[in-house]
């Protein structure tokens, strides 16, 4: 994935293998669903804010020495871009750091279940994902094991526009 701010997403696939038929309808949909939320109306609906979810507290853990709140997520509506679940966000940073959940919606029909792993770290100044990892039960199909690493990030720095006035 390369992505160039605000809003200027492109993904590649870097390997696939398994069943054409789970390709085409699991991972390919899932690549043009990633596309096609970006930036737009269903980016807004599917943000993880008071608009899209219920948030109850279950109390803190530590994860890598860090003092984590834990959350749980309850989406306001069935929608196959919200999701339900924990997440842990960072004390002192006020930042996501671990979400384990399953979609509100199923996806697909071809989906029965799925399980959600999403881990972020702090780049630079940013909180970036790190690794998503989800398990789908699909039917007619088995299981299937989709997991995308986020890695070699660059961060440019913003380029300030110049307030001078030529004369």
């Amino acid at each position: 994935m390369t992505y160039k701010a605000p809003h200027q997403k492109t993904l590649s696939i870097v390997s696939e293998d398994g069943s054409k038929l789970l390709l085409d309808h699991v991972l390919h949909k899932l690549i043009q669903t990633e596309l096609d939320t970006n930036g737009n109306k269903e980016h807004v609906d599917s943000d993880l804010s008071r608009a899209n979810y219920r948030f109850e507290l279950l109390g803190t853990e530590k994860m890598d020495g860090r003092s984590c709140y834990v959350l749980q997520v309850i989406p306001v509506r069935n929608n196959k871009l919200l999701y339900r679940g924990k997440i842990w966000v960072d004390g002192q940073e006020c930042a996501v750091v671990r979400i384990e959940a399953q979609p509100a919606k199923s996806p697909s029909f071809w989906i029965s279940q799925t399980q959600i792993e999403y881990q972020y770290e702090k780049v630079g100044d940013f909180q970036l994902p790190v690794r998503n990892r989800s398990t789908s039960r699909v039917r007619l199909g088995g299981t299937t094991l989709l997991t995308i690493e986020y890695k070699d990030y660059e961060v440019n720095p913003v380029q300030q526009k110049s307030d001078t006035v030529s004369q």
